[in-house]
């Protein structure tokens, strides 16, 4: 355990309630599990059937990122429920308008794909090639761009799909955001956007802090005070126009550190106003 993660624990709030922790606990861990079983089901019965019925091959990633959107949206209704995870939006409609972007956010928990695709039918996301290797690979080999295929073929694969509208979620940090300390943001996601000549959308995923969801948090824990809170605001975007007639590389440096800029200060604006007990990592 590293000193960052030991000074994190020494600092969590004491449990508010054991009875409700332990609840929201289990809530998770059964949560996961159905996620786990859910993908399986996906990529072992659902994506061939579709595949199967799909006369156009180009339509299956549309109807599939269609069909993993509205699963998602059922699986975060269910915890919405049961209160173990709140969604807060001001517009829902506003993201399912979305198309040919490159979707930005910070990332402090394992879930913020799969609340940002849920309201955004039409995306996909890069993610962590060795997620091939664990119970979602069926999802994730027919539905999203893994981090380990050859770069110069992601933005090839990127272009395609932005050129039919579809939209391209990335976390430039490229892990989870830590909750001491800060990541640097990678270039990547800078030279999607201009490979694919598509402006940048910036997404902050605000809320209570999701400890027991983030990078080495034991899968036994959960926010001691509150519910978890995903408060999603979707921020102005970042056109590529301002970095017309730069060099690709000095374009991505500076397209990359404007993207920093600007989650970084939605955070610290969100930080005067929100009234929750814990904050989420930024």
């Amino acid at each position: 355990m590293s000193k960052n993660e030991i000074s994190y624990k020494s600092k969590l709030p004491k449990i508010k309630n054991i009875f409700s922790y332990t609840y929201f606990c289990i809530s998770k861990i059964i949560a996961l599990v159905c996620f786990g079983i859910g993908a399986i089901i996906l990529g072992l019965l659902v994506f061939p059937f579709i595949r199967l019925f799909t006369l156009h091959k180009k339509d299956f990633g549309i109807i599939a990122r269609a069909y993993v959107s509205h699963t998602f949206r059922v699986f975060l209704g269910n915890l919405d429920i049961c209160k173990t995870s709140v969604l807060r939006v001001e517009d829902k409609q506003a993201f399912r308008n979305i198309h040919s972007k490159i979707i930005i956010a910070n990332h402090p928990s394992l879930l913020d794909f799969v609340y940002i695709m849920s309201l955004v039918p039409n995306s996909t996301c890069i993610v962590r090639g060795s997620l091939t290797k664990t119970p979602l690979r069926g999802v994730i080999k027919q539905a999203y761009i893994t981090n380990t295929t050859e770069f110069d073929d992601v933005l090839v694969e990127c272009k395609k799909l932005t050129d039919k509208g579809c939209n391209v979620i990335v976390f430039p940090e490229g892990t989870r955001s830590p909750r001491i300390g800060r990541n640097n943001y990678k270039k990547g996601a800078a030279r999607i956007a201009l490979y694919c000549g598509c402006d940048v959308l910036p997404l902050f995923i605000g809320g209570s802090d999701k400890y027991g969801l983030g990078k080495k948090d034991p899968l036994w824990s959960y926010n001691h005070v509150e519910r978890y809170l995903f408060d999603i605001k979707m921020l102005p975007e970042i056109k590529l126009e301002q970095f017309k007639g730069l060099s690709d590389t000095i374009a991505a440096k500076h397209l990359t550190e404007e993207m920093e800029r600007v989650i970084r200060n939605a955070g610290d604006e969100y930080a005067k106003t929100y009234t929750g007990l814990t904050l989420n990592n930024y």
